[in-house]
């Protein structure tokens, strides 16, 4: 049996993307996702519990987020869990746990939608090039018509959102 580590998430942006670019040019978009769930408790009090992805995005996915995404805009996010870990100013072992991103979707109807693409999918795929020589790479591509387009989720997000 394999290993598995995938991550997908539906939530909202708590603030715009911040678009870095590397020595090497390449871009990198940090952002921050809330995903709420909601439920009534044995009292019959309505309850609220939201957690937030710390999510990075290479590449031209990164670039796209950076240009198409804003604060409070309905994402769906897929990618992998990564722990990192680095040493603070008072030589203390630090941790923090990142989505890293290979596919983006953004939702919530036609204007969160790149022109020309009303689905607003993009995912990152491997080249075959790269993967012989077994460095990752960051190509994108767009989501071709072999998957179905992601449904709008059952509940609503819009209410009482942390941001």
């Amino acid at each position: 049996m394999s290993n598995l580590n995938k991550v997908q998430i539906i939530g909202r942006l708590g603030q715009d993307p911040e678009v870095r670019y590397t020595q090497a040019g390449k871009c990198v978009a940090s952002m921050s996702v809330a995903v709420s769930e909601k439920w009534k408790d044995q009292q019959g009090q309505q309850q609220e519990r939201t957690e937030w992805f710390n999510v990075s995005l290479f590449g031209r996915l990164g670039e796209i987020a950076g240009e198409y995404l804003k604060k409070g805009a309905l994402v769906y996010i897929e990618g992998k869990q990564r722990t990192e870990k680095w040493t603070d100013n008072n030589n203390q072992d630090r941790y923090s746990v990142k989505l890293i991103a290979d596919q983006m979707q953004m939702l919530g109807g036609r204007e969160g939608a790149a022109p020309g693409n009303q689905s607003g999918g993009y995912q990152q795929r491997p080249d075959p090039e790269q993967q012989k020589n077994g460095r990752p790479q960051s190509r994108l591509n767009q989501q071709s018509g072999n998957k179905p387009p992601m449904a709008e989720p059952d509940f609503d997000m819009d209410d009482d959102l942390p941001f």
